[in-house]
């Protein structure tokens, strides 16, 4: 299949985007180097298409086909895919706003499903940093807040234990507020197009979820 791409180039680091599956976005130091990225994490985001029911074919360098591209800032180097697009002002029709939706609350349960046979301690960098399981959960959480309120929502940082009714309830409130920005505007000053939303929300959720499977011990 081909995978309509978006590049976001800082002056130190690129984000190359799918911009059909929330999520699915990773970096390099060069275009080029991000779109390599991209393409070799095709088969973990395999895993949040088939949570999601959705049909993924794994696409190699060959098939991603980019449709726009934007200039960075410090939140590119900083490592964060944080330009609004064009792409992410477009309206959505009713079946795209649920297929979205469908593809967030699927990263959530990787994350999820991660956290949950990751053990406590994990594996630390060649520079002995990184935040344990638990640590990465609270940001994430910490994180969800923010992001609510580039919807217009005001929540409580969510608890810790995954599956539980309150933590649920406050993603089914951002799911809900993802569908009602669908037609690409914000719904409060200098918050998020639904599209938009949706990449970072989900990229956030699984760029900690793949970090913290490549860092279980093995031994």
């Amino acid at each position: 299949m081909t995978i309509a791409v978006a590049i976001e180039a800082g002056s130190k680091r690129t984000f190359a985007s799918a911009l059909d599956w929330p999520g699915w976005a990773r970096s390099g130091k060069t275009e080029e180097a991000a779109l390599e990225a991209l393409a070799a994490y095709a088969g973990r985001y395999a895993e949040v298409a088939r949570v999601a029911g959705l049909p993924f074919a794994e696409a190699g360098p060959g098939a991603l086909r980019i449709v726009e591209r934007v200039r960075g800032s410090a939140s590119t180097d900083f490592g964060v895919p944080g330009e609004v697009l064009k792409a992410d002002r477009a309206p959505l029709e009713r079946d795209q706003a649920a297929r979205q939706a469908a593809l967030v609350k699927a990263a959530w349960k990787v994350l999820d499903r991660v956290l949950a046979r990751a053990p406590a301690e994990l594996r630390k960098g060649p520079r002995g940093g990184g935040r344990d399981r638990d640590a990465i959960d609270e940001h994430v959480r910490g994180a969800e807040v923010i992001y609510a309120r580039k919807l217009g929502l005001r929540m409580p940082m969510p608890p810790a234990a995954p599956g539980i009714a309150s933590r649920n309830s406050a993603r089914s409130a951002i799911l809900e507020a993802l569908d009602a920005v669908s037609l690409g505007q914000a719904v409060v000053p200098k918050g998020w197009p639904g599209r938009y939303a949706a990449r970072r929300i989900a990229w956030h959720a699984l760029d900690h979820a793949w970090e913290i499977e490549d860092r279980i011990p093995t031994a």
